[in-house]
This record gives C-alpha cells, structure tokens and sequence, in this order.
C-alpha cells in the first residue's frame, strides 16, 4: 500500500491545477497549512507567511509549477525541523540567551539586547541580526525582538536566510535546489558544521534524518517528487 501512495504521488503534479501563474510563487492552502504543523502557536500566522512569501522575490516563484512546489518542501521541511514544528517563538534553552553576541571590531552588540534564536529559522547571532534587518529595511540589531514579535517579519528573516546566507557552505539553500543539488544541500547551508560533518555522531545523523521525515511529509502533501539527496 505505501509503494502505491509514493507511486501516485510523482503523478500528483500532472492531474493537479497550477496554483501560480509565471513570475508567482506556489503557495500552500490554508489547509495544507495547518496538516503540516497541527500544533503551531498562533504566532506563527498563515497571514504572515503569505504576506512574506509575496515579498520576497524569487523563492517558490522560479521554474515549473512541480519545481515551485519542491521549492516550498524544502523550506517548509526545514522550517518544520530549525521552529520545532512552528512552536518555537524563541529559543527554548534560556540559559544560551546571552551567549549570541560577536563583540569585535567589526560590530558590537547594542546594550542590553540578546541575540538568540528567534523565529521560524531561529534566527541567531548579533552579525546576523544586522544583516538580516539591513536587507529587509529593518533595523533589528537594536531591536532583535522584533523577530518574535511581528509574523511578517520573523516569516521574512526566515526567507532572507534561505535566499540569501549560505552557512558554512558554498551556497544558500535557494541556489543549491536551482542547481540540483537536492535536499541535503539546504541542510548543509543551515547547520553544515553541526550536522553535516559528522557522519558517525548519532544526534547529528537523528538530525537529519528529522529534517528529511519533515521535507517527506511536505512533498507528499504538494504531490512532488523528492530532490536527492536526502542527507548532506
């Protein structure tokens, strides 16, 4: 039975409508939505996905509908995994709130503000707050909270990391799935060192297999195939 339900599931795309006409993002329906993270704190609003997805060009709105559809898998099964399934606001281990602040020559950390992991990506690191809210036209390294206050913007921070940073990598997530990459290369763009390298460590390995359940469940769901490899 399961064999079939994959099977069908590379057809889905031919005998499914395009939701996006050219130069559009795909976007999931409400309802596709809420079966991908049943259990999302309120924070974490479909308005605000949908306003950040609009505005942020590129992402979901390149290729095929079955490529903009993959696209949104990846990055919806990535999410799923860096927010604890939408349910994370804020980084749930308080005592690393204030271990987030790079105090150099190049930036300093603005007082009294921590940089913690806030939002869908969990946003971390006082040189990454900067960048983050120079792109986006914010400022947010002397208002970090802001993350985890406005949906939109913790929506659109998540989005700016994903097009735009890529980690200890030679590429961001976006590129890396234009390219063929597959999956594991966005892992590696979002936590390369910590899960990527170490191939016998046994908390990165349930890691990535998590990412990997997450990104399934996502492409099952949009009817797409997966993009190999899995793993990073």
């Amino acid at each position: 039975m399961i064999r079939v339900l994959v099977h069908l599931s590379l057809l889905l795309p031919l005998m499914l409508p395009s939701t996006a006409t050219a130069g559009s993002p795909f976007l999931p329906s409400r309802a596709q939505f809420d079966t991908l993270f049943p259990e999302r704190i309120a924070f974490y609003s479909y308005e605000g996905f949908v306003e950040a997805v609009r505005q942020t060009p590129g992402f979901a709105d390149e290729g095929d509908e079955v490529e903009r559809r993959q696209e949104m898998a990846a990055f919806l099964g990535q999410i799923a995994h860096e927010s604890d399934q939408l349910r994370a606001q804020r980084e749930y281990r308080r005592e690393n709130w204030d271990k987030y602040c790079r105090d150099d020559a190049r930036l300093s950390c603005a007082p009294g503000r921590q940089y913690y992991g806030r939002g869908p990506i969990q946003l971390s690191w006082n040189y990454q707050y900067k960048a983050a809210g120079d792109y986006l036209g914010i400022d947010l390294w002397s208002d970090p909270d802001r993350v985890a206050l406005d949906s939109t913007v913790a929506w659109r921070t998540a989005l700016w990391y994903w097009m735009t940073q890529r980690g200890e990598s030679d590429q961001p997530a976006h590129e890396a799935l234009r390219r063929g990459a597959g999956f594991g290369a966005t892992t590696r763009a979002i936590n390369g060192p910590l899960e990527c390298d170490k191939a016998t460590d046994p908390d990165a390995r349930r890691k990535n297999a998590r990412r990997a359940e997450f990104y399934r469940h996502a492409s099952q769901l949009f009817g797409v195939p997966l993009l190999h490899p899995l793993g990073c």
